[in-house]
């Protein structure tokens, strides 16, 4: 979808996601020092407000502008603090490095997949981390939900090799529960981490 379709999907009052921050950057995040953080493609904020509950200076990105207004609205409701730009994931940078980049369900095209993930990597301060979550490939057949479209998933392989000179620490198809009507469903994502050596 482009920005317009965006916007007019985060048109309505109430969040599209959930306010709460995605349960693997909780779960992986928890514990990392506070620095300077880049959420890319924040779409309605979420992990950055998350994040700068934290103590995270974050810059939420993304090409909507109603989701970056709604991540102003959900970070005063939670009394923080966070920057929004206005950007295309392929092409905006930061001007300077940062200690964090999350990426999480950003689905591109392969093509564009792995120039988002070589940027990400390349603004990363020395100790800096880069989080990875997306739907997984394999999802499309054997997971729930997620994009029908193999095209805009990733891979654990594509996304480690989009990384390289990184130390990569996690590199893992992650299982997620999701509650539905019909019972609980597990969805397959792609889950890496990786840091930039000091």
């Amino acid at each position: 979808m482009d920005s317009t379709q965006w916007d007019e999907r985060y048109s309505t009052s109430e969040l599209i996601w959930t306010g709460q921050a995605n349960q693997f950057v909780e779960r992986h995040l928890a514990d990392l020092a506070p620095g300077t953080a880049i959420d890319l493609g924040a779409g309605e904020g979420r992990n950055a407000v998350w994040l700068a509950q934290r103590g995270w200076s974050v810059t939420a990105v993304d090409f909507s502008q109603v989701g970056l207004d709604k991540a102003l609205r959900l970070a005063a409701e939670h009394d923080v603090t966070i920057t929004v730009e206005r950007g295309d994931a392929t092409t905006w940078s930061p001007p300077g490095s940062v200690d964090l980049v999350v990426l999480s369900y950003l689905q591109l095209p392969q093509a564009q997949q792995r120039i988002v993930v070589e940027h990400a990597a390349s603004w990363l301060a020395p100790g800096g981390t880069v989080f990875v979550i997306a739907h997984d490939r394999s999802n499309v057949t054997d997971g729930y939900g997620g994009p029908p479209s193999a095209d805009v998933c990733y891979t654990v392989s594509d996304t480690v090799d989009a990384l390289a000179g990184l130390d990569v620490t996690t590199a893992e198809i992650a299982e997620r529960r999701v509650d539905t009507p019909d019972g609980v469903r597990v969805a397959l994502d792609t889950l890496v981490i990786a840091r930039r050596p000091t």
